[in-house]
C-alpha cells in the first residue's frame, strides 16, 4: 500500500489482506478512510462490498448505501410484527404495512 503513512490504517490494510475478518472502517472527515478503500480494493484479490451510511459516500467510496445492500425498507420496521411469539410460521399470516416486500439474501 504505497499512500499509507498511518501507522494504524496499515495495520488495518494487513489485517484485511492477512485474515479472513471484517472491519469496520470509521473516522472524521479528511483522514483517508475513501483513499484506503480504493487502495485495498485495487491492491487485495479478495472479493468486498464496501457500504456507507450516505449515498454520496457509498458513491466516493466505489459502494452501496448500507439500506440498499440488505434491502432495508424506507419505513420503521418492527420486529414484533413480522415475527410471532412462538416462531411458528405464523407470520405469513399476519399484513404487511403498504408498499413492504422484504427478502433477505445469504452468500457464502
Amino acid at each position: 500500500m504505497e499512500t499509507v503513512t498511518n501507522q494504524d490504517l496499515q495495520l488495518a490494510f494487513d489485517f484485511v489482506k492477512y485474515t479472513n475478518r471484517n472491519i469496520f472502517l470509521t473516522g472524521k472527515a479528511g483522514t483517508g478512510k475513501t483513499t484506503f478503500l480504493h487502495d485495498l480494493k485495487k491492491s487485495s484479490p479478495k472479493r468486498m462490498i464496501v457500504v456507507a451510511p450516505t449515498g454520496v459516500a457509498a458513491i466516493n467510496a466505489g459502494g452501496v448505501t448500507i439500506h440498499s445492500f440488505f434491502q432495508l425498507p424506507f419505513h420503521p420496521y418492527i420486529p414484533s410484527f413480522y415475527l410471532s411469539e412462538n416462531h411458528s410460521d405464523n407470520h405469513s399470516k399476519q399484513k404487511e404495512p403498504p408498499g413492504y416486500k422484504m427478502s433477505v439474501k445469504r452468500s457464502i
